[in-house]
């Protein structure tokens, strides 16, 4: 029910009703509602502290977090550096040096990084992060130079192992079938022309048919026969070796077959300019013949090896 106003009249000596005009009314609204502001402004601060206060403790919360990630991070990064020093000190002072390479500069190793400044120009008033994501950038360089370091060892030791599989490096012949050794390489007397000549090769004594070997990998440039030789078999290693197996019996090649150390070659002849059964055995690099006995150490042991180098008419071995 609303409320009724009423005022005394003297004149007539009765209260007479009030009508309340509007400017009267808005004016009571407007005290009113600001003694409802007034009573609500206490209100209004607390709450206002109270969300600040939740929002700046979740705001530092996650800040922790971030912190404790950073760390972790920064740890992470420092065992990488770590780890990449060890590799780059067996890269330079043992791997390089097996293969017979230079260790890699400092200054290839530390070299900067382009372009950084840009990437940087959004952090720069987060000191922390910007030098976290330099030392990123760094350990990625270095990262690429190890990789690209560890592809050029590589390729160095295939070639490496693939000069270990085609140097001539064994006996040609078993040694149980090995009856003797002639070790004179250089001037003799041919036992045949019955003249002093230039043998520049070894000849190995072996029963008929004594089966003879590849010394090394490569691929067969000569199969045929030949005056002086016989039935021979020359065979390129490559890198400037070649191998040449005369006399034989009967050979298992053919021109332009590969072959691998310790394939059948043939067998022990006689063919060509001989006079008993036996191997002749040369080994030329870069064209010119060279004492095969330098090539013999796999398959002798030190005490025989140091009694066929020992000969005095023996050369300096191939380097």
């Amino acid at each position: 029910m609303a409320n009724l106003y009423y005022r005394y009249n003297p004149q007539t000596c009765q209260y007479e009703r009030i009508y309340p005009s509007g400017k009267k009314f808005i004016r009571r609204a407007g005290i009113y509602l600001l003694l409802a502001l007034i009573s609500a402004l206490p209100i209004t601060y607390w709450y206002l502290q109270k969300f600040s206060s939740l929002e700046e403790q979740y705001l530092q919360q996650q800040n922790q977090v971030l912190s404790e990630n950073w760390n972790e991070l920064e740890t992470e990064i420092d065992e990488a550096y770590s780890r990449l020093g060890h590799f780059a000190q067996k890269d330079d002072n043992y791997y390089r040096m097996l293969l017979d390479l230079q260790p890699l500069s400092a200054s290839i190793r530390e070299a900067g990084v382009g372009g950084i400044d840009r990437k940087l120009d959004g952090i720069n008033d987060f000191p922390k992060v910007r030098d976290g994501y330099e030392r990123l950038e760094k350990l990625k360089h270095q990262i690429q130079v190890e990789m690209q370091s560890f592809e050029e060892l590589s390729l160095k030791a295939d070639i490496q192992l693939s000069k270990r599989a085609t140097r001539p490096a064994i006996l040609p012949l078993h040694n149980k079938d090995m009856i003797r050794l002639h070790t004179t390489f250089g001037n003799r007397f041919h036992p045949l022309l019955r003249i002093w000549r230039d043998h520049r090769g070894l000849d190995m004594t072996a029963p008929k048919g004594a089966p003879v070997f590849a010394t090394g990998d490569g691929v067969v440039s000569r199969a045929d026969y030949s005056e002086t030789y016989g039935l021979v078999i020359y065979i390129n290693h490559g890198y400037g070796y070649e191998t040449r197996y005369a006399h034989l019996l009967k050979y298992e090649l053919k021109l332009g077959q590969e072959v691998k150390r310790g394939q059948l070659v043939g067998y022990v002849g006689t063919t060509g300019q001989s006079d008993a059964y036996h191997l002749h055995y040369e080994v030329l690099h870069n064209g010119t013949q060279v004492n095969p006995i330098y090539f013999f150490q796999r398959d002798l042991d030190h005490k025989e090896y140091q009694k066929l180098v020992e000969h005095p008419r023996y050369q300096a071995p191939v380097e």
